[in-house]
């Protein structure tokens, strides 16, 4: 699995004056659409990166959308006219790595990036807006395009904050309830962090928005990667918006940057006092003095399922339990469909340091045993991490074994990686493959392409079992007009930001066409086409 260095580690604004606006994909709001993109699915239309211009910036550019590529593999094979008998047994909504997160925070690390890894991007001020915008997109398509099923909840897999700060947490939870929120910290009146103008600590690695500092030169964003000014979006990114809020349920998965900060380092108490501090590290060893912040303390497990009970949205807790509150674990299940025939899966992959996955015995033993309660169920995990990402790979082979020898066991839904992609687990019998289960991958909102995934799953009642997975792109617009007051626009913006960074460039996080829209085939569980025979008088 190809790992970027990134991964390794891990009052209202005025409209700004944007420069540079020529081949940049920056358009004068007087001579371009303003709107979003057709409120439709990747099937319709899909979003991908234009030529490369100055400093290889490339516009975002629309596609012609993409149909389902049927993918085999488990032992079922496609037929003619299933569709005509096709029965929908459950759709939803997956979003993952939103790492909504405190850009000005002292405890980030963007110290690090001229001499190694970290976690900086250019966009990284428009998480909040970005997971908005895919919001407005979900409750705009309401449906699943395969089947017309109506969406029974969204589920976000992990890597919902960025460092486990309760203000990040609180931004992810008010984003997906909907409402006015802020997503700012420390001084409300100015932005303190690595992307300002502040010549003392002033440095060419990052972009800064506003232009360069008088007796500085330009940034290398500007002056290598042929990025803009675009003035005031500091100021901007930080004002109060309205947020839509999910109009379903939503349901909750833990991930690294969740639990752990940076994704990779156990919360101490050293570590919350740098936090809610006001000393901040900047690069060349110095350390500049930040406004402090209480709501930039730590949370740990248990504190970060609880906060999932302070809530307007639906289920109360999102998925987490009173024994989870009491237990301090983050594992649990529910049960949706009709006759709550699927029977989803949420396991708790996050490490007790680093950023991959791991399952200790006891969550295992859990698993194993509600694996053996659910024969008549469809089982979908959901996690954070995938089977490719935990570091144990004993631990990994013996899941997957148990697994792939539950015919129920038909699908594991999960992020971390930021890329698209699909793999299939083969069930044998006597060197014949005759069933197992699909691994769904999605990328992140965090890092281009910025997409969510739609699955729906349906009985084909020919003995097979179909999977679809739809892409969809978020509302924001392809073009930046220049409007900063409009979260929208701020979302689109994001999306162009990320097709451009960098560190990323090299990247193909939109996976191949068989890792987007699919139909992914299994054999159906014996339980769904089997007839009972009647009993005998």
């Amino acid at each position: 699995m190809q790992i970027s260095r990134r991964d390794l580690i891990r009052s209202t604004a005025a409209v700004g004056a944007v420069t540079a606006l020529g081949g940049l994909g920056l358009a004068d709001a007087a001579v371009a659409g303003t709107g979003p993109v057709a409120r439709a699915t990747t099937r319709t239309t899909t979003l991908d990166k234009g030529p490369a211009g100055a400093g290889g910036w490339r516009p975002v550019v629309t596609r012609a959308g993409e149909g389902y590529a049927v993918r085999g593999g488990l032992g079922a094979k496609a037929r003619g006219g299933r569709a005509r008998r096709r029965k929908s047994l459950l759709a939803f909504a997956q979003i993952s790595d939103v790492h909504i997160m405190d850009c000005q925070s002292p405890v980030r690390s963007e110290y690090g990036e001229n001499f190694s890894p970290s976690a900086y991007r250019p966009q990284e001020i428009l998480s909040a807006h970005v997971a908005d915008a895919m919001v407005r997109r979900i409750n705009a398509v309401r449906r699943g395009p395969a089947t017309g099923s109506k969406l029974a909840f969204t589920i976000q897999t992990g890597d919902n904050s960025d460092t486990g700060q309760y203000n990040e947490l609180r931004w992810n939870i008010d984003v997906l309830d909907g409402g006015t929120l802020r997503v700012d910290s420390g001084d409300l009146t100015r932005y303190e962090g690595v992307m300002d103008q502040d010549p003392t600590y002033y440095d060419t690695v990052f972009w800064h928005p506003d232009g360069t500092p008088d007796g500085k030169a330009d940034d290398d964003a500007r002056a290598v990667y042929g990025f803009p000014v675009v003035d005031g979006l500091l100021d901007a990114a930080r004002q109060p918006f309205s947020a839509a809020g999910l109009q379903m349920p939503w349901y909750a998965v833990m991930g690294n940057h969740d639990g752990l900060v940076q994704g990779n380092f156990p919360h101490t108490p050293a570590d919350n006092a740098r936090a809610i501090g006001t000393a901040k590290k900047v690069t060349g060893g110095a350390t500049r003095t930040v406004t402090a912040d209480p709501d930039r303390r730590l949370l740990d497990k248990a504190e970060w399922v609880d906060e999932h009970f302070v809530t307007t949205g639906t289920p109360d807790g999102h998925g987490f339990t009173k024994e989870n509150k009491a237990k301090k674990t983050a594992y649990y299940y529910f049960d949706r469909g009709p006759k709550g025939v699927v029977r989803s899966v949420v396991l708790d992959t996050v490490a007790p340091s680093g950023d991959q996955g791991a399952m200790d015995s006891k969550q295992f033993s859990w698993l194993l045993r509600l694996l053996d309660r659910s024969k008549n169920k469809l089982v979908v995990l959901y996690s954070h991490h995938p089977l490719q990402s935990f570091t144990d790979e004993n631990i990994a082979t013996m899941i997957r074994q148990e697994l792939t020898s539950r015919p129920q066991v038909i699908a594991w839904v999960n992020g971390h990686t930021h890329r698209n992609q699909i793999w299939a687990y083969p069930r044998k019998k006597k060197g014949k493959v005759v069933g197992g289960f699909w691994e769904i991958n999605t990328a992140s909102h965090i890092d281009w392409p910025q997409q969510a995934r739609l699955i729906e799953i349906a009985n084909n009642k020919d003995g097979t079992l179909s999977i679809f997975t739809t892409m969809i792109d978020h509302e924001g617009p392809t073009q930046f007009n220049g409007d900063l007051t409009s979260p929208i626009q701020l979302a689109g913006l994001s999306r162009l930001l990320s097709a451009n960074d960098w560190q990323e460039r090299e990247e193909h996080r939109r996976g191949k066409r068989t890792d987007r829209n699919v139909e992914l085939l299994l054999p159906a569980p014996a339980f769904l086409w089997k007839k009972k025979k009647k009993k005998k008088k």
